[in-house]
């Protein structure tokens, strides 16, 4: 029988919480969903040093396993391509027991009110860093897209499959997320935000802290330049057609 939903999860690295991510997930929607919905969960293993691969297939549907780290853009491509529900379900492997939490992103697409739902993340706990991606990600979706958002950066959200496959392949690395949102603003695709109490594993300031931050900013500015010098190509394009 088709899924509803495909619940994809890219994974590196992941062998301490991915367990743990599946198994509160599985626990909610049985408990909440079992008798409206049905599901298949979708684990991409992108190239992991550790035991993410054995730790997560006794609770997945499909596992997918990438033999060298390719990416998290690359990751949800290839669960896209092995999904088979009418709506997916993006989440991260580090969710642990707010997993299930995330479950409310589908509601809006049920109801047809949205085609993307995006997770608003709670205050983070601890002192991270200065806002400096969160603030370069919103400028840019924001200037390419006109869409105004409080979450650019999240990786929780829910989609339906025939909307996601009208866009272009998936951005890689951290700007993934960036890129998902300019393309299905650009699109037409009706975009809702939700506040969700899901928590996952947080850098404070220390020198891995930045350095993650930094890999990440320079990963956003990179999909923000691809994405302008598509659309300066694009308006290039259509001013010549119209001469």
């Amino acid at each position: 029988m088709k899924p509803d939903v495909s619940v994809i999860i890219p994974a590196w690295n992941e062998a301490g919480t991915i367990e743990q991510t599946l198994c509160h997930f599985q626990a909610h929607a049985e408990h909440r969903w079992k008798e409206i919905l049905s599901f298949e969960i979708i684990v991409v293993d992108d190239g992991s040093r550790d035991n993410t691969y054995q730790a997560a297939w006794p609770w997945v549907d499909k596992m997918v396993r990438h033999r060298r780290r390719r990416g998290k853009g690359a990751a949800l491509q290839s669960g896209v391509a092995e999904a088979r529900g009418e709506l997916l379900l993006f989440l991260d492997a580090d969710l642990q027991a707010t997993a299930g939490e995330a479950l409310v992103l589908i509601e809006p697409l049920l109801r047809r009110e949205a085609d993307m739902a995006i997770a608003k993340l709670p205050p983070s706990g601890v002192k991270a860093g200065f806002g400096l991606v969160k603030g370069l990600a919103r400028r840019g979706i924001r200037r390419l897209s006109g869409y105004e958002t409080e979450a650019p950066l999240s990786g929780q959200r829910a989609v339906r499959a025939d909307r996601l496959r009208e866009l272009r392949n998936f951005a890689r690395g951290f700007g993934v997320e960036v890129a998902l949102t300019i393309d299905a603003a650009c699109s037409g695709m009706r975009i809702v935000e939700l506040d969700v109490p899901i928590m996952h594993r947080e850098t404070g300031r220390d020198w891995h802290g930045f350095l993650h931050r930094g890999r990440q900013f320079a990963a956003v500015g990179f999909t923000l330049l691809s994405r302008w010098k598509e659309r300066k190509r694009a308006w290039v394009s259509s001013d010549r057609s119209s001469i």
